[in-house]
């Protein structure tokens, strides 16, 4: 069985640089995750690096198959030195493990949350899963495994994942692009909603 972990990270480290900090944290009862941090000019990326060492699985399938199924990890990018955003490795880490411990399928459209702000003073507790492929491609690996995607967050304020919940992603996704939001500002209010 191969080790998908080294080339998740070595495929971060192609498409981001060299992380200048990393964190760890592990769950009762499922792997190791680590969040990595990679600064450029102005941005600040989290990447998480454990997630995809297991298939996610089906949670009404009884026994889970090791190989197959979809591979990801999640990345969150905020604007620098707005806020204290490094808070958030230990919920980014919560969001990568929620297929180990919840037996969910994390894919683009869906919303995840933490129940907390996602950093002190952070008026978003929840995230969108956007469409991988723009910054970071997926990483192909040999049959039978399905490729690791690498899976945007978009923070959601709770009026945004409320309107979500009705309208769907798309609608608030197109919402976000009429009014010209910043999804990269740590600090900026609701898009809005009437």
């Amino acid at each position: 069985m191969v080790d998908v972990l080294p080339l998740v990270e070595a495929r971060l480290r192609s498409a981001l640089g060299e992380p200048d900090a990393r964190a760890a944290v592990t769950f009762l009862g499922t792997d190791r995750i680590e969040v990595l941090r990679f600064r450029s000019e102005d941005i600040v990326r989290y990447a998480t690096l454990g997630m995809s060492a297991q298939p996610m699985s089906d949670p009404t399938v009884v026994i889970a198959d090791p190989v197959k199924g979809p591979r990801a990890e999640l990345v969150l990018s905020v604007r620098g030195g707005l806020a204290d955003t490094d808070k958030a490795l230990r919920p980014l880490a919560v969001l990568a493990a929620s297929p180990q411990v919840e037996g969910v399928i994390v894919a683009p459209g869906a919303s995840l949350d933490v129940g907390e702000p996602l950093w002190p003073g952070a008026p978003f507790s929840s995230v969108l899963v956007a469409e991988p492929g723009g910054l970071i491609e997926d990483l192909e690996l040999d049959e039978p495994l399905d490729p690791v995607r690498f899976l945007p967050l978009l923070p959601m304020t709770a009026n945004e994942a409320a309107w979500k919940r009705v309208h769907g992603a798309q609608a608030l996704q197109e919402r976000w692009l009429t009014n010209g939001t910043d999804l990269r500002d740590p600090s900026r209010k609701s898009v809005p909603l009437e």
